[in-house]
C-alpha cells in the first residue's frame, strides 16, 4: 500500500528535535523492520506520534501483517486483557514498555523494540490488515477489522475531497491508534506530504511553537478539541500558514462552528465538518466549507465512492425528504466486521461494503444529511419515545455542559454546572416533552468522563 520511491526525496516527517526524514529514508527503515517479521502475523503496535511508531505501522501494513494499534499510555490491565485474548506473535513498542516475560527482542530502531513471542501463533485472514478498538474502552476485546482495501479507498477519497497534495503539512493533533488520527497519516503518506510528528498536546505551548516553526497547513480535532481551543483562547495565536481545519468524531455544536468560522474564514482558512465511524475505516461524509453556515448542523454528503441511504424500522428505503430513518452507508471503506476473540481474526468479510450506522438521520431537499440521534440513545418513558441526544440539545441554552443517561423508568441529567436550579431545568424539560416530572433527575458531576479522543463515556455514568 505504501510505495514511496516515486517521491523518495520529499520530506516524510519532521520531529520536534529538528529531524527531517525523507520518504526514501523512511522506506529504508521500514524495509529493515519488515526483514525481521514473518508476514501474515498478528502484531501489537504500541503507538505514539513518533518516527518509530510511524515506521512500524508502515512496515506491518506493507508486510501483510494484521496490526492492532494501541495507545502507549493505556492501562496495564487493558493491555493484558487484549494480550491474553489475542496472543500476538510480535509487539512493536517504545523502549521501557512492559512486555510479557516470554517475549524476546529481535530488532531495535528509533527508540522502539520489536519483541517476538514464538509460542504465539494466532492465525489471521490474509485480507486483514489493521485492527482498531471501537469508540468505547481501548481495553475492550471488541475490535474493528480493516483490510488494505478499506484503508486505501478511504485515504484516496479523503485526498480527493480535501485536495491533499505533497505541499501539505498536517500537525499530529490526534493519536495514531484512533481511526481519525490514522486516516490523517494514511492520506498524507499516500500524497507524499510532510507530517509534523509531535507527541505534545495541542493545549501545550510547545505544540503550537513546533507547528508554526514548521509552517503547518492543517489542524484536526474532535468536538472536545474545539471546545478547549475556545476556552483557552488558542484561536488568538498567530497561525499564518494554516489553510485547513477538519473536525470529526462527533457533532460539533452550531455555536462552536459559527464561532470558529467567524474567526478563521476571514483568514482564508477552510473548515471541513466530517462524519465517520471506525467501522467505516474513518470517514463517510463531509460538508464543504461554503455550506458550513447555510447548512448548519449537517454532516454533508457522502464521500467520493460512498453513498448514503435511509431505512425505516422495517428495512424499507426512505425516499422522502425530512423523514427520519437509520443512516446506511455503502462503500469500499466499510470494515470487514468485528473481532471479539482470536478465532474471529480468521473471519471473512461480513459487511460486504454495507454499514448500518446505528445513527438516525434525515435528508433535506438539497440532499444534505442531518443526524437526529442514536438508535440506542432512546428511552421509552410512560410510553413516550424520547431521544437522549435531543434532550442534551434542548439543554444547551440552560446548562453550560450536560449529558443524559437513563432507562425506561427515569432520565438523569448530569451537569458540571455548580449553580443550576433543578426545578427550573425539570420544568423546562417537562414543558418541551410533555412527560411527567417524576421521571427526571438532575445531578452534579465534577467532570464528564471522556475517552482520550474526547468522546463521552456514557457507560461510566451511574443509572442509580
Amino acid at each position: 500500500m505504501f510505495e514511496f520511491l516515486h517521491f523518495k526525496d520529499n520530506v516524510a516527517c519532521i520531529t520536534p528535535s529538528g529531524e527531517h526524514l525523507s520518504y526514501g529514508e523512511l522506506q529504508a527503515i521500514t524495509e529493515k523492520i519488515q526483514g525481521k517479521t514473518k508476514p501474515h502475523q498478528l502484531v501489537f503496535c504500541i503507538c505514539g506520534n513518533t518516527v518509530g511508531s510511524l515506521a512500524g505501522y508502515v512496515s506491518f501494513v506493507n508486510n501483510n501483517d494484521a496490526t492492532l494499534m494501541l495507545d502507549a499510555h493505556m492501562e496495564r490491565s487493558a493491555f493484558e486483557a487484549l494480550y491474553n485474548t489475542y496472543q500476538p506473535r510480535y509487539i512493536w513498542a517504545p523502549e521501557g514498555f512492559d512486555v510479557p516475560k516470554e517475549a524476546s527482542v529481535v530488532y531495535a530502531e528509533r527508540e522502539y523494540q520489536l519483541w517476538e513471542m514464538c509460542a504465539n501463533n494466532t492465525a489471521v485472514n490474509d485480507d486483514l490488515s489493521v485492527l482498531l478498538t471501537t469508540s468505547g474502552s481501548t481495553g475492550s476485546p471488541k475490535l474493528v477489522r480493516l483490510s488494505k482495501k478499506n484503508l486505501e479507498s478511504n485515504a484516496r477519497s479523503i485526498i480527493e475531497y480535501l485536495h491533499i497534495t505533497a505541499d501539505e503539512r498536517p500537525v499530529t493533533s490526534l493519536p495514531m491508534y484512533y481511526s481519525f488520527g490514522l486516516s490523517i497519516i494514511n492520506s498524507h503518506l499516500l500524497s507524499g506530504a510532510t507530517l509534523l510528528l509531535t507527541p505534545a498536546s495541542y493545549v501545550e505551548r510547545e505544540f503550537w511553537q513546533f507547528a508554526n516553526e514548521n509552517c503547518f497547513t492543517s489542524f484536526s480535532g474532535v468536538p472536545y478539541t474545539f471546545e478547549i481551543m475556545k476556552k483557552l483562547k488558542l484561536w488568538k495565536q498567530p497561525m499564518p500558514t494554516l489553510r485547513t481545519l477538519t473536525q470529526a468524531g462527533g457533532k460539533l455544536s452550531n455555536e462552536l462552528l459559527q464561532f470558529f468560522m467567524e474567526k478563521y474564514n476571514p483568514q482564508g482558512v477552510k473548515f471541513y465538518l466530517m462524519y465517520g465511524q471506525t467501522e467505516a475505516t474513518a470517514r463517510m461524509s463531509y460538508l464543504e466549507p461554503e455550506y458550513g453556515l447555510t447548512k448548519l448542523g449537517s454532516i454533508g454528503k457522502g464521500i467520493p465512492g460512498g453513498t448514503f441511504s435511509l431505512q425505516d424500522d422495517d428495512g424499507r428505503v426512505i425516499e422522502t425528504t425530512n423523514e427520519v430513518g437509520e443512516l446506511v452507508f455503502e462503500g469500499d471503506n466499510v470494515s470487514l466486521g468485528y473481532a471479539e476473540c482470536a478465532a474471529d481474526l480468521m473471519k471473512e468479510d461480513e459487511n460486504h461494503g454495507v454499514l448500518h450506522t446505528g445513527d438516525l438521520a434525515y435528508r433535506d431537499e438539497d440532499g444534505f444529511y442531518f443526524i437526529a440521534g442514536r438508535k440506542k440513545r432512546f428511552l421509552k418513558l410512560f410510553g413516550n419515545r424520547i431521544s437522549l441526544d435531543y434532550v442534551e440539545t434542548l439543554l444547551k441554552d440552560k446548562l453550560k455542559e450536560c449529558v443524559c443517561v437513563g432507562d425506561d423508568s427515569k432520565l438523569i441529567i448530569y451537569t458540571t454546572d455548580n449553580d443550576f436550579n433543578e426545578d427550573e431545568i425539570i420544568d423546562f424539560i417537562v414543558g418541551r416533552t410533555k412527560i411527567v416530572r417524576t421521571v427526571f433527575l438532575v445531578r452534579h458531576i465534577d467532570a464528564i468522563p471522556r475517552s482520550e479522543s474526547g468522546k463521552i463515556q456514557y457507560k461510566q455514568l451511574s443509572l442509580e
